[in-house]
């Protein structure tokens, strides 16, 4: 019935430049698409899907994989405005972690794998890891020595998992503080891999490693005869499991298409690595290298700025970005006298280029780290100027939303003592022990008790003042299991929040708006007739944020966008406004210990400049104010950042704010002796 609305391939074959083109109609084997910022990678990518369809492959037979559920329906989407949707709709799409758990429901059997496990997202890993970590390590202990806390512990899992690297190695490289500790950690982490056995739980970094494993097995070739055409999005921040996932995937069938810029791998603390795209074409020999340039987005003189920055990286694929659109204003360098001048200065611009006709929605202040825009979110709201910021605490993260998480699982899985152990502390007068004594009169880890049951009917005894609570818990979870065939999950929510909210009322701040996310997820959750499903979805793609929920994050006629730059990937705003360009912030001076982390930080700063449009401003600090000891002063000096040297500063309009201008010139005169002393100093750090 869509036939009739499809544009023939021709048509939209030729609305593609030469280079995009030569990507979606190029043939079988593996092939890298280097797509520069802006150069409508997604739009590409689409049109392969479409183009193998319309040469014959069978949808089923096409796997797309990218980094969020919400790309893959985009791509997908405009793949289905070229061909017929209902075709499209057959493409296996979606992110690593949701193909993994799709495949292993199917195939795991291969691996002694139970096809209904559930899935641990990485809050329920750390408050895993911390339940033992309460059991390993005594109280006498923890006071004695400082032993890692439970998100030290998931990080370092987390990136001996994905990055293939032994304990020792990371331990070494990334947290050496940790090194004497290395037999309590390696303690918790086999006792961790146990219970998530003994439970039938996977965890987010499992389904990686059991779909590598599943490619070792004769099931793995089936799997691999499954995809005609394998096509990735973003690889530069695929790590190196997932590489060698690629890799059995394609061991017979060389039918790879990798689109991604290696100039914007930023995403190494989650242990991705920039190695598998350069070494793509070593991985895959004879791979054929497309690279897209023509950019869509920005004006030659941001393109000029951006190009310029990161033609000093030590290692790259070559390309130029080049516009499509003409004119535009230099990018500006403003220097201002300290932080507080900064935070005036965006302000003013803001409300500047608000006069002129761009809503504060289409303008965007990045930075390199969270509590770097602190001063600036207290002269916006001085001055009146709504903002939404991203790079926070996501929605899943939420206490309130994980405490409703928590009972859902319990009702999935009645052994998953991380849910109980959180659902039970919500109890007056229940802290960490007495929710394990609980957890063992209820029989959680002794199979095959089913504890869910034991609560309903016979719950244990319990103080008084813990009493009432507990019997509200057991009334809550009794209904939510009353019938033969189970509620919906949008059911299960509404009655676990007749229990849950006088605990959020009177334990967290902001009750009602807490309730409020509770009826979103509800209301998500009505997209779903099966809990395991919900469940299972919102822990492999979970939304960023309420506003993914709920639409426009506030009912503000606009609002200003806040966003750390590792947010920011992927967004584009008309005006961008860089803040704290200063060595020390931008690159950060925990990411200076060897080259490769000074490297991605470059390459953290190109992907900041790349998202303007039209205007782009950068701005540097001269003094940061800090709370003194001793004698020493209430500030200190800043440098500009090591990534704008001079020949890339002069690409830019440089100007004074304030009482930064009569200082910057005023300093001119000695910039000789200046450049003299940077060079000693070079001199020291390099050597």
């Amino acid at each position: 019935m869509f036939a009739t609305n499809i544009p023939s391939a021709s048509s939209w074959l030729e609305s593609l430049n030469p280079a995009q083109r030569e990507a979606v109609t190029c043939g079988d084997g593996p092939v890298l698409v280097i797509a520069g910022a802006g150069t409508g990678k997604t739009w590409t990518l689409a049109c392969r899907v479409a183009y193998l369809i319309e040469r014959g492959v069978p949808p089923e037979r096409i796997l797309l994989l990218t980094f969020s559920r919400r790309a893959a329906k985009e791509m997908l989407a405009r793949a289905g405005r070229l061909v017929d949707r209902t075709r499209t709709g057959k493409v296996w799409g979606g992110t690593f972690h949701a193909t993994a758990n799709r495949l292993l429901r199917i195939y795991g059997r291969a691996l002694n794998l139970s096809p209904d496990f559930t899935v641990l997202d990485q809050a329920d890993m750390a408050d895993l890891m911390d339940l033992i970590r309460g059991e390993r390590t005594p109280a006498r202990d923890k006071k004695e020595r400082r032993f890692p806390k439970k998100d030290t512990l998931v990080a370092m899992y987390s990136r001996m998992v994905n990055a293939g690297e032994p304990l020792s190695s990371v331990l070494e490289h990334a947290f050496p503080w940790c090194r004497d500790e290395a037999d309590g950690i390696r303690a918790i982490f086999a006792e961790y891999t146990r219970r998530k056995r003994d439970q039938n739980v996977l965890d987010y970094d499992d389904l990686l490693l059991y779909w590598r494993a599943l490619g070792e097995t004769p099931a793995g070739q089936d799997v691999a005869r499954l995809f005609e055409h394998v096509l990735v999005d973003e690889y530069q921040d695929t790590n190196p499991l997932q590489a060698q996932i690629l890799q059995s995937l394609r061991a017979e069938n060389r039918n790879l298409m990798v689109v991604g810029d290696d100039a914007q791998a930023i995403y190494a603390f989650r242990a991705a690595s920039v190695r598998n795209i350069l070494d793509f074409p070593l991985q895959f020999p004879g791979a054929r290298r497309i690279t897209l340039e023509q950019n869509y987005r920005s004006t030659r003189p941001i393109l000029d700025v951006s190009n310029a920055v990161i033609a000093q990286a030590r290692e790259r694929f070559p390309k130029n970005l080049w516009p499509v659109r003409s004119g535009g204003a230099r990018p500006v360098l403003l220097t201002c006298s300290d932080e507080n001048e900064q935070s005036g200065e965006v302000c003013d611009q803001i409300l500047e280029h608000r006069e002129q006709g761009i809503p504060l929605r289409r303008q965007a202040v990045l930075f390199r780290t969270g509590h770097h825009s602190d001063l600036l979110e207290l002269e916006l709201t001085r001055r009146n100027i709504p903002f939404v910021k991203y790079g926070g605490l996501k929605f899943l993260e939420s206490a309130h939303i994980k405490d409703v998480l928590a009972m859902m699982r319990v009702l999935e899985n009645p052994r998953d003592e991380v849910s109980w152990f959180r659902v039970l502390q919500l109890l007056d007068g229940i802290g960490p022990a007495g929710a394990r004594s609980i957890m063992t009169s209820l029989g959680v880890r002794v199979a095959p008790r089913d504890p869910l049951r034991t609560l309903i009917d016979s719950p244990p005894r319990v103080p008084d003042a813990t009493a009432v609570g507990l019997n509200a818990l057991r009334l809550a979870l009794a209904d939510c299991t009353a019938d033969s065939t189970p509620l919906p999950p949008a059911s299960e929510i509404a009655r676990i929040r007749q229990f849950i909210e006088p605990f959020i009322l009177e334990r967290y701040s902001s009750g009602q708006a807490r309730l409020q996310d509770i009826e979103q997820l509800e209301q998500v959750a009505g997209n779903y007739s099966v809990r395991g499903r919900f469940l299972s979805e919102l822990a492999l793609d979970p939304p960023s944020a309420t506003s993914d929920l709920a639409g426009p994050p506030l009912l503000d006629e606009d609002y200003l966008i806040l966003s750390t730059v590792h947010s920011a990937k992927g967004g584009e705003w008309d005006v961008v406004h860089i803040i704290h360009a200063a060595d020390g912030m931008i690159p950060s001076d925990m990411s200076t210990g060897n080259q490769e982390e000074i490297e991605e930080e470059r390459r953290l700063f190109y992907v900041a400049l790349t998202r303007a449009r039209d205007n782009l401003y950068v701005y540097f600090p001269l003094r940061f104010y800090r709370r003194p000891r001793g004698l020493d002063d209430n500030h200190h000096f800043a440098q500009l950042t090591r990534f704008l040297p001079e020949p890339v500063q002069s690409l830019f309009d440089r100007r004074g704010a304030g009482a930064a201008e009569s200082f910057s010139s005023a300093s001119v005169v000695h910039k000789s002796s200046r450049d003299g002393i940077d060079r000693l100093l070079s001199s020291l750090w390099d050597g």
